[in-house]
């Protein structure tokens, strides 16, 4: 039965990885047409709003093609460690989320150098960082794909609960990087603390919410932190909001 499973396995992860052609080409195509309008011919304000569309939904596409493989990697106890800094980790995470919900804020926060100046990028989008200096320009030694899509997942779930703020802060404390995501949102009753975890489960009871969070992310998350021998902590209920806290050994 566990060959089985395996060779199941392998075959989606094969499946998922051949996915990756297909979408790119979409993607380039998708750009061609809005970048070189002299050679393919003017387009209208309806086709050009048309085509970021299509452009933000292939790169949805990538990053869960990618997510699921890092999934498969995280099962089979593999591990790609290199040496990043906290600072990259938080703006790289934050790109990739405001390029999909405001290409505006995405910009303006690839163009920042200093905390400082990461900060008031961040104003209009009622999202707040809460780093000390000598944390966010600490460089740890992890499996980054991994640990980017930990966080990834918790800040973009914090962002659809949200009333209106997310915070975003870190720690690192006996040789331990603690992330912490916080929401202002409906908060999640203790009944569901351990339901939150499982794969589809979702706290909406709407179509629509259970199509905004499908459930996958927090279970994934659950998969990559068992791998690096991490934890995660949730803190909330019903009405206050939520925080989960992340720990992984350095």
């Amino acid at each position: 039965m566990k060959e089985k499973t395996t060779s199941a396995t392998i075959k989606t992860e094969i499946l998922i990885h051949d996915l990756k052609v297909p979408i790119s080409v979409i993607d380039a195509g998708a750009k061609s047409l809005l970048n070189r309008q002299d050679s393919y011919g003017p387009l209208t304000d309806k086709q050009i709003k048309v085509l970021k569309r299509i452009i933000r939904n292939t790169l949805t596409t990538q990053r869960l093609v990618n997510d699921v493989l890092e999934l498969g990697r995280s099962r089979e106890g593999v591990m790609i460690t290199t040496d990043f800094s906290i600072s990259s980790l938080v703006k790289n995470v934050l790109m990739e989320i405001f390029d999909l919900s405001n290409p505006g804020v995405a910009e303006m926060i690839r163009k920042t150098g200093t905390y400082a100046e990461f900060q008031q990028a961040l104003q209009d989008s009622r999202a707040g960082l809460s780093f000390d200096p000598k944390v966010w320009q600490t460089v740890v030694h992890l499996d980054e794909a991994k640990v980017r899509q930990i966080l990834r997942n918790l800040v973009s779930n914090a962002f659809k609960h949200r009333a209106s703020f997310v915070g975003i802060s870190g720690t690192i404390v006996e040789k331990q990087l603690i992330l912490r995501v916080t929401d202002d949102g409906r908060g999640i009753p203790p009944a569901d603390h351990q339901k939150i975890f499982e794969t589809y489960f979702t706290t909406g009871s709407s179509i629509e919410s259970a199509i905004r969070s499908h459930g996958l992310g927090l279970a994934g998350v659950m998969v990559l932190l068992k791998d690096m021998g991490g934890a995660l902590k949730l803190n909330s209920d019903d009405g206050k909001g939520a925080e989960f806290i992340v720990t992984i050994p350095l």
